[in-house]
């Protein structure tokens, strides 16, 4: 597809996250161009008020891409949308999709879609957050319907740092938590870079490994209707698809409706299959 017909996928990221736009960009590509907003940088507030705080001020972030019309977005930070029941996140990112015109979902219900394609309703949360908010991330994810059986917490040396975690910690420590073969590992946090780390961990055994990127890139993919085992799809995803013998892309999986937009077509360019 040339470039300049190519559907574009707008993310918003926080603005120390260095992995949501090389992950999800690879993912996605050669199917979209990825275009990035960054939520502000908020000196003197904590962790929480940083999160609570980029609620507040995401619309005006998606305004950011002002005249650029996208086709879909994704909000890259699942930590401010843990902080929302997952109706309530709905409500928003319905809301938002109103705004922009285009489908609007947060990481979080990416996974939501995600899981749910791939028929999983238990999961292993592998997380490498401060534990007040792993518990939060496990509440969300008991609140939209899936059993959490196990929490595996990753630690960055001695601390819990999304950003700083590295492959051999992350498989290490995932290594140590013998976890049943049959389990859906959730790798949680768009920050923490994970490709490496799937790539080790899936010669391990025949479990389903599903991360917030991954999450993200399946779903806007499903938004416009291409198969995640389709021949241009990243090997990540062809493998979740493959593992699970489920099929992204099946009409009205994970979608929502936007106002004025038809089922197939952006309104951007005729050319593109959009939902």
């Amino acid at each position: 597809m040339a470039l300049h017909s190519a559907p574009r996928l707008g993310v918003v990221v926080p603005s120390g996250n260095a992995a949501a736009e090389p992950e999800i960009g690879s993912l996605v590509s050669p199917s979209f161009n990825v275009h990035t907003s960054r939520f502000p940088v908020l000196p003197g507030k904590d962790l929480r008020g940083r999160l609570e705080k980029y609620n507040d001020v995401l619309p005006d972030v998606l305004g950011n891409f002002g005249g650029l019309r996208l086709d879909a977005a994704v909000v890259s930070c699942t930590g401010s949308h843990y902080l929302l029941t997952p109706d309530g996140d709905r409500a928003l990112c319905a809301e938002l999709s109103e705004r922009v015109g285009a489908p609007v979902r947060s990481a979080a219900l990416a996974i939501l879609d995600t899981a749910r394609a791939v028929g999983a309703e238990r999961l292993v949360l592998v997380s490498p957050y401060e534990p007040w908010l792993t518990e939060l991330s496990h509440a969300y994810w008991e609140s939209a319907g899936l059993a959490v059986d196990r929490v595996v917490k990753i630690r960055a040396g001695a601390r819990f740092s999304p950003y700083d975690v590295t492959t051999e910690e992350l498989v290490a420590q995932v290594r140590e938590a013998e976890l049943p073969e049959d389990a859906t590992l959730l790798f949680t946090g768009t920050g923490m870079f994970t490709f490496d780390a799937l790539a080790e961990l899936g010669r391990d055994s025949g479990r389903t490994l599903l991360t917030s990127n991954l999450a993200s890139a399946w779903w806007a993919r499903d938004a416009l209707g291409l198969p995640a085992d389709g021949p241009d799809a990243h090997p990540l995803l062809r493998r979740l698809a493959e593992r699970t013998g489920a099929r992204a892309g099946v009409p009205g999986a994970g979608r929502d409706a936007v106002p004025g937009r038809d089922a197939d077509s952006a309104g951007r360019d005729a050319a593109v299959a959009v939902s």
